[in-house]
């Protein structure tokens, strides 16, 4: 009786196991579902506001406004994460470096060739995010062990664009672009794997992770191609 009643129990706990599993891959397909809905439609906002920029010839904002600007919307949409003005501090937040994003794009734009290295750098972002999310989709390998490496990466790379930045060293930011553009590509695989393994369940903190890593990946492909044109 009492080997019936252990075997019992270790059964509930196998089909408690199975149903959570379930649920939780359920959660994940959801949260993933939601995340490439808002990223489409912000992605289009963000391109919207860039054009507009570019429409009205919008100077460029200064790397301080920038900075503030959009640490200041990260941060807000993160304390409203859990809320319906979650969503609105998404697109406020996208649509802002839309803005930011309209001067840049303007300047390549200007030279011959430009709107070629533009398209070029969009293709380019879009076969690469395309490519790696669906890699991690359909070989659902875990690659949280980048987590730290990427983390470490990135400040480092962010600390020696604000260096190029400063010093005008056009070695150094080509350095960067072309580290940033592995390490957004390293992103890419970190954040779909997190989210379709449950590690990431609000979508609008997900949407927002990767819109960033697009948009650096497109910015430092820009860089990289506009610095090939001009050899």
């Amino acid at each position: 009786m009492a080997l019936f009643n252990r075997s019992t129990q270790s059964g509930l706990r196998s089909v408690q196991t199975v149903d959570y599993t379930e649920e939780s891959l359920l959660s994940s397909h959801k949260v993933l579902r939601n995340t490439y809905m808002l990223l489409s439609m912000t992605l289009l906002f963000s391109a919207a506001t860039a054009g507009l920029s570019i429409a009205f010839k919008l100077p460029s904002m200064g790397i301080l406004i920038t900075l503030v600007g959009y640490f200041g919307l990260l941060f807000l949409t993160t304390k409203l994460r859990n809320s319906g003005w979650g969503i609105v501090s998404v697109f406020g937040l996208t649509g802002f470096m839309g803005l930011t994003l309209g001067p840049i794009i303007s300047r390549y734009l200007s030279v011959p060739g430009g709107g070629g290295i533009v398209m070029s750098a969009m293709g380019l972002t879009g076969l690469i995010f395309v490519g790696l999310s669906a890699y991690v989709l359909i070989s659902k390998r875990d690659f949280s062990f980048m987590g730290g490496f990427l983390m470490v990466g990135v400040l480092v790379a962010f600390a020696a664009s604000l260096g190029a930045i400063f010093f005008e060293i056009p070695a150094l930011s080509l350095a960067v672009s072309a580290a940033m553009v592995l390490l957004m590509s390293g992103m890419i695989l970190f954040e779909t794997s997190n989210i379709i393994r449950g590690g990431e369940t609000n979508y609008i903190m997900a949407t927002v992770s990767l819109y960033i890593t697009i948009f650096n990946l497109f910015i430092n492909l820009l860089q990289l191609l506009g610095f090939v044109d001009r050899e």
